[in-house]
């Protein structure tokens, strides 16, 4: 499969890196060093033990918000302050590792990740719980700097292998997490599911200080500065836009008073754009962003993200609401029904890698983005029993894995080497943004559609609610399959350099 790069910078970069083919298809250094394969040893064991930490969440939220005593539209914060935090801090750290150094900063978000999980522990309040969320989401800004190394340390032809396997133990955690964590969780609390994480996230952070050696740089490729009135802008808008999501049940009934949140949000928008023009070290490269791959893939993983996560926040309440409006189940259900997914996500991911060396990056994408709309479609017509809701995640587990190897990989080999901190910030930014939207959605309709059951306290969401957080998934799913086909007509009409990913 040939991706065509449409710009001379995109091209220069490439030809300067020597993990990268030269003009002829062949590679300049097509050998891995097992100091190599130790990195991605040790990167990969922080997506895992990160993932752990992030996925024994889910099967608390009900927890949450019995303990907490806050509303459906009030417990997707408990997942979307986490996103929110991630996609602030995920351009500021891509950049600070761009200057100095991917380790360095790397080590410093693994520090204040490993402080938010021990906040978490800690927590005996909603308030309290937020702030330790936003400090873990900072953790999120992680994975592009670990996505950089591991293109840093793989030449082109192990790329695809190396990102398969770096990929699969994000799922391999979230497998971790719901059989581990749901027990916890069980016999001991939600608590105590956090204190589990911190020592061995404190452990692996040595390991990396230790172990990890990278090729050093001369040219750290992207100027000094940061643009901290860029970061507070867009924490602004998406926190505004995410707090008129959650206020459109009000809206609809006749409050106009809530449109001031997406009015703000519109403004701050504005506000961001501009800074982000004038400001000579932008937090968004809008130049890198516009490119004509990067810019519909990141869409494309963005709408994947807010999908996925609508989902995500609505299958533990679904499981643990009382019959008739669920199943009446616990966390170790929950877990039991969320797992096939995790299962299913870890073993094609692992595979992905190598599937995108045989059927190319673009194929896979575009196959990923048609399963994930069949299985979103499968909730939307068999959600009634707990079988029936494993097997359909099961299919939309395939999806997701096959759309984000695939879009990921023609992130990763598009972007200019010099900036690709920022590149890969910037993408993994986009995507956290779709995510975080996905729970406020997600608990939106929950609120919106709930009622009570006879002699139980309190209301749930009911069976419209469902429908509708299942539908829209589908059709957002069903929009990334336009996109895919409307950036492999663009990818035909590129000129010049091809690159075989």
């Amino acid at each position: 499969m040939n991706i065509s790069l449409n710009t001379p910078t995109i091209y220069n970069e490439i030809r300067e890196n020597p993990n990268y083919m030269t003009v002829s298809g062949k590679e300049t250094d097509p050998t891995v060093s097992s100091s190599a394969w130790l990195a991605l040893a040790i990167i990969s064991s922080l997506a895992l033990v990160t993932m752990y930490g992030e996925t024994m969440v889910l099967p608390a939220i009900p927890n949450f918000i019995k303990d907490f005593d806050v509303s459906y539209n009030t417990s997707s914060w408990i997942l979307s302050s986490y996103l929110i935090a991630g996609a602030v801090m995920t351009p500021i750290a891509g950049k600070l590792s761009d200057v100095y150094g991917k380790k360095k900063i790397l080590l410093i978000v693994m520090m204040i990740y490993s402080a938010g999980i021990l906040g978490g522990g800690f927590a005996n309040s909603f308030g309290t719980m937020i702030f330790a969320r936003i400090a873990q989401g900072v953790g999120i800004s992680m994975f592009p700097i670990a996505f950089g190394i591991v293109r840093d340390i793989f030449p082109i032809k192990k790329l695809a292998i190396a990102q398969g396997i770096f990929t699969s133990t994000f799922f391999g955690g979230s497998v971790v997490g719901l059989l581990v964590g749901a027990r916890i969780i069980s016999s001991y609390g939600w608590h105590a599911t956090f204190f589990s994480v911190f020592p061995i996230a404190i452990m692996l952070a040595v390991v990396m200080a230790k172990l990890i050696r990278l090729p050093t740089s001369e040219d750290p490729g992207y100027p000094h500065g940061l643009d901290i009135k860029g970061a507070i802008a867009l924490s602004v808008t998406v926190i505004l836009f995410l707090m008129g999501v959650s206020y459109i049940e009000e809206i609809a009934l006749g409050d106009m008073n809530s449109l001031i949140f997406f009015a703000g949000s519109t403004a701050s928008a504005i506000v961001f754009a501009i800074i982000e023009k004038r400001t000579p070290h932008p937090l968004v490269d809008f130049k890198v962003l516009a490119n004509k791959i990067l810019l519909p893939t990141n869409v494309i993983l963005m709408i994947v993200g807010v999908s996925t996560f609508m989902v995500y926040q609505t299958i533990p309440i679904l499981v643990q609401s009382p019959r008739p409006l669920g199943f009446g189940g616990d966390a170790i259900s929950t877990a039991n029904v969320q797992l096939p997914f995790m299962i299913i996500s870890l073993l094609v991911s692992a595979a992905s890698g190598f599937i995108v060396s045989r059927v190319g990056n673009f194929r896979l994408t575009a196959l990923g983005t048609v399963v994930c709309t069949m299985g979103f479609f499968g909730l939307v017509a068999f959600h009634s029993t707990e079988f029936m809701i494993s097997a359909a995640l099961g299919v939309i587990s395939i999806g997701l894995s096959f759309a984000f190897v695939g879009g990921f990989n023609i992130i990763l080999v598009s972007s200019p080497h010099k900036v690709e901190g920022i590149s890969l910030g910037m993408s993994v930014l986009l995507i956290l943004v779709g995510q975080s939207l996905g729970p406020s959605v997600a608990g939106m309709f929950q609120q919106m559609y709930s009622q009570t059951i006879p002699n139980v306290q309190g209301a749930f969401p009911s069976a419209l609610s469902y429908m509708q957080i299942f539908s829209s998934a589908g059709i957002l799913s069903l929009v990334s399959v336009v996109l895919v086909v409307l950036l492999r007509s663009k990818v035909k009409t590129l000129p010049s350099y091809n690159l075989e990913s």
